[in-house]
């Protein structure tokens, strides 16, 4: 006996995808820096030194004197003769107002009068000691520093991104198909 049989054949659909991947570069540029130091600030304040040498005494040693001094020194020397001849003369008139008591002033008088008083001799040593006096006052230095602060100027550069977008394309690349084929087929009984 024949059979007729219904024979199928489907063929699926297949779909074809094609990607092309995505493309994303970063890039940072550096910062742009700028440092500037300013100088400190600076000042310096000096006082001097000063040396005083006073060599009025070792110069009077050697009789070098001024003539203030000179002046000064002989002023002090005569009024100093003054008073010893005031003295002398007092003393002298006191003895001539005693002369009713059978002494006898005059001789002694005039050989005290005309004889020079002894000069006393001596060794020294000229200048003298310490005569020349040395007086040093240092000097004094006062340095004042005031820093600056440094000026720093910072520019941040912002990031340059470079993106392409990935594409899918999606494609039919074989088509669905279904093929119908009747046959007669022998079946035995």
């Amino acid at each position: 006996m024949r059979i007729p049989q219904i024979r199928l054949e489907s063929t699926n659909a297949q779909i074809g995808i094609k990607t092309t991947n995505a493309v994303n570069n970063i890039s940072q540029p550096k910062a742009d820096l700028s440092i500037e130091q300013p100088k400190a600030d600076m000042t310096i304040n000096t006082t001097p030194s000063k040396l005083t040498i006073d060599q009025t005494q070792a110069r009077a040693d050697v009789d070098l004197k001024s003539i203030f001094r000179r002046t000064e020194e002989f002023a002090q020397i005569g009024y100093q003769d003054l008073l010893a001849g005031i003295a002398r003369r007092t003393q002298q008139g006191a003895e001539l107002m005693k002369i009713e008591n059978r002494s006898n002033p005059i001789p002694s008088q005039a050989k005290q009068n005309s004889v020079k008083p002894w000069k006393e001799f001596g060794l020294g040593f000229i200048p003298s000691a310490g005569s020349v006096k040395i007086q040093y006052d240092p000097a004094k230095v006062n340095i004042e520093i005031e820093p600056n602060k440094p000026i720093i100027n910072v520019k941040v550069n912002k990031p340059i991104y470079d993106y392409e977008p990935g594409k899918v394309n999606i494609y039919l690349e074989r088509r669905n198909d279904l093929k119908i084929d009747v046959e007669m087929i022998d079946i035995k009984a």
